[in-house]
């Protein structure tokens, strides 16, 4: 792991700007439902988001 600060952000919000400006809504839609699947599953993949754990309250 590193300390750096990630450039996934911006170039998230401009690969979902240009879906929808290119291809609508449901580009836009699915665009933002597969970068956050692609997202969960490398963390998970990665170690870094354990989806096991639950909050004890």
């Amino acid at each position: 792991m590193h300390d750096e600060r990630s450039n996934d952000g911006p170039r998230g919000r401009h690969g979902l700007g240009f879906a929808g400006y290119f291809g609508g809504f449901w580009a836009f839609l699915l665009v933002l439902v597969l970068g956050t699947a692609g997202l969960i599953g490398g963390l998970a993949l990665q170690g870094d988001l354990d989806l096991r754990t639950r909050r004890q309250r």
